[in-house]
Order: structure tokens, then C-alpha cells, then sequence
């Protein structure tokens, strides 16, 4: 069994080639529900959602978030009558959060809806928000402190991050299996996700880094920092913010408590070694997953280097 940790965009377009070489009932999915929002009185899961709507051929790729070919004719309307529209939800996401919503509050769990979701989408890999407890992503600037969605989408990422508050993580547990699939798993991968708020946020669950250190899994992770840069999102610029070095070198010592095998980008065969002076094995190949087969070939070559370090 293959356990991942993941975020939005760039954990998608790996787990989309994953999908095409694992088996799906081999393949669970921990995301992160640190980005969860409401908007309009409805629960919004960023994360889940892209991954879902990827592995189900409905994502839009261009954008790499919502459902392609969607509509925004609710969000227009919404818009006449006075309401803030800069998170952008499509008429058929729309759906999907109503949905997801209406079972919330008749007393499922988010990891049962995440489920039910799966399910009606004709989904097999098994798909688990990191807990079903309150936990929020928040950040702390000089000014004031704002929910991370906030921060991203409405404001573009342009404060000065003095601060990443995990509200709620004293008392969040883990939704169930998540424990138990990484305790489980032949392999645990890392997807290349912002290390501070998607992994870093799956990390701050009680229990999940302990399990982590614990597996007998072998501990994969993928940089998303390539030459110094990422290619989406603004995990380059809260790294630097809070004086994290931002390189591969910078993610691994993240995870250098718990992981095996680190991959990075050719363009980083400097840091090898350094990389490797923290006790973790370092690889490289080209992880820029501009198409399908790109996807599938890191998906490859990640679980190759599994395989042959289990053998070593």
C-alpha cells in the first residue's frame, strides 16, 4: 500500500500520475484541510476538491483549480447583490460544496463526505482530510492576522509573513485511517506541496509526524522548490519571510526528522550532498510535470526510488 501526503495544484498533477500506475485501492490520499473555508455559508475544501476533481477528469488545467468549462453565473449574481466574489466559485464547484455542506450539518463527518464525494465521482483511491476537527491556517502579519485563503486569493500573497498560526491543532486528531495508513503503508510519499502550509499543516495533527518516524514505510518526499523558485503558489516567499532557506536543501531539513529519500530537480545536484549530510538519501531527475507523461514519469521514478532503497 502507497500512503501520500498532500496538498492542492502540484500534489494533483503527481497523484494524477500515480493513478496511472498504481492500482487505486493500493492508493490512500491524506490532504490537507488547513486551507478549509466558508464562503456563503458553505464549507469550502480547496485541497480535497483539486485533488478530487483532477483524478476524476474534471479539473480545469488551465486555471489547476475548479471544473473545467464551469460557469460563474451564481458568483456574478452574488456580486449585484453586495457580496464579496474573490474567491471564485464556479456554478458546478458550487454544487460540490452545497453538497458537501448539507451532509455537515446532518451530522457526517468530513471524512464520510470526502468518501460520499468519491464515491458518486467513481473514485477507488481512498481520500482522507488530515482530521475532521476545526483547524484553520492562519497568518500573522505585522498588521493583523487573516486566514490563509485571505491571504492567497484576496490579498496575492504580497504581506510580509511575521507568523503561520495552526489555529486549532492543540486539540485536532487525526480523521480515521489517517494514523493507520501511514502505520500501514509499504510506502509514504511526500507530494512536492507548500512544506509550511499543506505538509507542514498534515504535520501539526497530533500523531502524524510520531507516525511518520515510526513506519517501517519508506519515507519519499518531492521538492516543490526548484532552483530556488516554485513553480506555483507562494511557498518561495513565506520561506524567505520567515528566514526558512529557500531551496530544496530548505524543504528537506523540514522533513529531516522522519525521511528516507528526498527527489529533487537536476537543476539542484549541488545540494546532493548536503542534502544527504542529514541522513537522507538524495536523487534527482527533471520534477517539472508540465504534461501527462511527465506526470507519470516522476510518479515512476519516485516509487522506483523506493523500491530500490528498500532493497538496499
Amino acid at each position: 500500500m502507497i500512503t501520500t501526503l498532500a496538498g492542492g495544484v502540484g500534489a494533483a498533477k503527481l497523484l494524477d500520475g500515480l493513478s496511472s500506475i498504481v492500482p487505486p485501492e493500493e492508493l490512500t490520499i491524506i490532504v490537507n484541510t488547513g486551507d478549509d473555508c466558508e464562503f456563503h455559508g458553505l464549507h469550502i475544501s480547496p485541497d480535497i476538491d483539486i485533488i478530487i476533481y483532477t483524478l476524476a477528469g474534471l479539473v480545469d488545467e488551465e486555471k489547476g483549480w475548479g471544473i473545467k468549462n464551469d460557469t460563474f453565473n451564481c458568483l456574478e449574481m452574488l456580486k449585484v447583490y453586495g457580496h464579496d466574489t474573490w474567491f471564485k466559485l464556479g456554478d458546478r464547484d458550487l454544487a460540490t460544496h452545497i453538497h458537501r455542506t448539507m451532509m455537515l450539518k446532518s451530522g457526517y463527518r468530513l471524512s464520510e463526505v470526502t468518501k460520499d464525494i468519491c464515491t458518486r465521482l467513481g473514485l477507488k483511491q481512498r481520500i482522507i482530510p488530515m482530521t475532521d476537527d476545526y483547524f484553520a491556517t492562519k497568518i500573522r502579519t505585522d498588521n493583523e492576522t487573516m486566514h490563509f485563503q485571505e491571504y492567497l486569493v484576496k490579498r496575492g500573497s504580497v504581506d510580509v509573513i511575521r507568523e503561520i498560526v495552526y489555529d486549532g491543532s492543540e486539540n485536532a486528531k487525526p480523521a480515521p485511517g489517517v494514523i493507520e495508513s501511514i502505520m500501514e503503508a509499504e510506502i509514504v510519499i511526500i507530494c512536492p506541496s507548500n512544506p509550511l502550509v499543506s505538509i507542514g499543516t498534515i504535520l501539526a495533527v497530533k500523531g502524524v509526524r510520531q507516525a511518520l518516524r515510526n513506519t517501517k514505510a519508506k519515507k519519499v518526499a518531492v521538492s516543490p522548490i526548484i532552483g530556488g523558485t516554485v513553480v506555483k503558489g507562494p511557498a518561495d516567499k513565506m520561506m524567505r519571510h520567515l528566514g526558512i532557506e529557500v531551496s530544496a536543501l530548505g524543504v528537506a531539513k523540514l522533513y529531516a526528522d522522519f525521511l528516507d529519500i528526498f527527489v529533487m530537480d537536476e537543476v539542484d545536484a549541488a545540494l546532493m550532498h548536503d542534502v544527504e549530510r542529514l541522513g537522507i538519501k538524495a536523487v534527482t531527475t527533471n520534477t517539472l510535470m508540465k504534461t501527462k507523461d511527465d506526470r507519470v514519469r516522476l510518479a515512476k521514478f519516485v516509487l522506483d526510488a523506493a523500491l530500490m532503497h528498500r532493497k538496499a
